[in-house]
């Protein structure tokens, strides 16, 4: 049977590296480094240079793979008893090792060691000196660089799930608000000026679309991350008889990697993650800044629960929305990732490289960043409160069921391009007289087109024209209700 591994999909570091300076004071000195710590002393004839040490440790940030690092080898290590590499009491030793090293990294008594480098070394110093020989057996058989490859998918894949169970919480919250506000008429805008008449419900749901894309992505993405490396050794594979399959399924990977020097060098699901938070951080951005404009006073279409806001130092009346104006803060912080991560990758050769060391802040970053701002979004969308009566007074201002009128006239057999110039002489003469298109008489109108009726009054009003929209995908209540029931469903 599989072995069920679960861990948090995205815990925060701690300590950070700046704070790992009480670990490196207590530290062997450099001249000790090659001789006893690292895994390839005997190659060298003088110490790491604690300059060089501090520069290429990644123990401060790749900690968080530990628990992921501990699921591949404990997989790792049943594959080799399977085979017959290694006895079954080596692999008692090495998963009563391993599980007792979880707990204490859990705990917080786990001593993280700066001159062990990296997450690998240190699980694995601690583990031989819990278990003895059988620790340095567990790394028969596989590298470092398919070691980590492996580490940082089981990661991703647990963030990935962390993050879509927010984004349906998120879109969960909108459709709700949306039902309350299917009937609730506010302006639509085209360069943001008044465009056409909508309803609030109608516009919350295109965020729901957005979000829904968002979802799919990062399902998308899941499936190719979700990829066995380890087994790839370092870059050719290795002469032992393994079973890569027999991990991959212990580890709940669909598939295993089919080209070695490929498995161990491949970032490109990282990128991909990247990209699609990277999107999704656009899509909070797109939504922050309405929040923004909408809460102005000068609008006034909605308000954000204090508890989302903050004050000013020196202005008591103010209340700022902080959360929307960071979350559009964040976003190029996100893109900014995307980028450090494909000119990462642009020009390394096969196979591994020291370059993909610098995958893991932004990758982790990135993750952590689109998981608060999903979150934060989720908890504050409830609460927004509507003004409905700012929204109808600014609906009513900018001549918004104009183009109802010119679909009118075109019914009733004016060509479009006349029905156009008809209506946008009636704007005019109702901007001339300081009133909205609405309010003419069918004397005016007449005035400007003898075709029109005291019928035509009824499309100028905003419940007509929002009602007329009744098709899928339009802003009619009706419809709205629909889509909503659609997205519950």
């Amino acid at each position: 049977m599989p072995l069920v591994y679960s861990w948090p999909a995205a815990p925060r570091p701690a300590p950070s590296f700046r704070l790992l300076e009480s670990v490196v004071s207590n530290a062997p000195s450099p001249s000790s480094l090659h001789q006893r710590d690292s895994g390839w002393s005997g190659r060298f004839s003088e110490p790491v240079a604690e300059t060089v040490l501090r520069y290429t440790a990644s123990v401060g940030f790749d900690r968080r793979l530990a628990e992921a690092d501990i699921a591949g080898s404990r997989a790792h290590a049943a594959m080799l008893a399977r085979a017959g590499v290694i006895s079954a009491a080596d692999l008692a030793a090495i998963d009563g090792g391993l599980q007792r090293i979880a707990e204490e990294i859990r705990g917080g008594s786990f001593e993280w060691q700066l001159e062990l480098e990296d997450v690998h070394l240190n699980i694995e110093r601690r583990l031989t000196d819990l278990v003895g020989d059988a620790g340095k057996r567990l790394h028969t058989g596989r590298s470092r660089n398919d070691q980590v490859a492996t580490d940082l998918r089981l990661w991703l894949r647990a963030a990935i799930d962390e993050i879509r169970a927010a984004l349906h919480e998120l879109r969960r919250a909108l459709v709700d608000v949306a039902e309350r506000h299917a009937a609730t008429i506010m302006p639509g805008f085209t360069h943001l000026q008044v465009a056409q008449p909508v309803t609030f419900g109608h516009h919350l749901l295109a965020y729901v679309e957005m979000f829904g894309r968002d979802d799919e992505r990062l399902r998308d993405c899941r499936s190719r991350v979700n990829r066995l490396p380890l087994g790839a050794a370092a870059l050719a594979g290795t002469s032992f008889r393994i079973d890569r399959q027999f991990v991959a399924d212990q580890l709940g990977f669909e598939q295993v990697g089919q080209n070695s020097l490929d498995a161990v060098s491949d970032r490109d699901f990282a990128i991909e993650f990247t990209a699609a938070a990277a999107l999704a951080m656009v899509h909070f951005s797109r939504l922050a800044e309405e929040l923004v404009l909408w809460m102005n006073p000068g609008i006034g279409f909605i308000d954000l629960p204090d508890r989302f806001c903050t004050g000013s130092s020196i202005m008591p009346q103010k209340k700022n929305p902080d959360v929307p104006e960071l979350a559009r803060g964040k976003c190029g912080r996100v893109a900014g990732h995307l980028a450090g991560l494909l000119m990462l990758m642009k020009a390394q050769p096969l196979a591994y490289n020291k370059d993909n060391q610098e995958d893991k802040e932004p990758l982790f970053d990135t993750a952590d960043t689109l998981l608060d701002t999903t979150r934060i979004f989720a908890a504050l969308v409830p609460g927004i409160v509507v003004r409905p009566d700012a929204m109808r007074a600014a609906a009513e201002r900018g001549h918004a069921t104009a183009t109802d009128l010119a679909d009118w006239l075109v019914q009733h057999g004016v060509p479009f391009r006349d029905a156009h110039e008809i209506v946008a002489r009636a704007v005019r003469l109702a901007a001339e007289g300081g009133i909205d298109l609405a309010s003419l008489t069918t004397a005016q109108l007449q005035s400007i087109s003898p075709l029109i009726t005291d019928d035509a009054r009824a499309v100028l009003t905003l419940e007509g024209s929002v009602a007329a929209r009744d098709h899928v995908g339009g802003t009619a209540p009706r419809q709205v209700l629909a889509q909503v029931a659609r997205l519950r469903g």
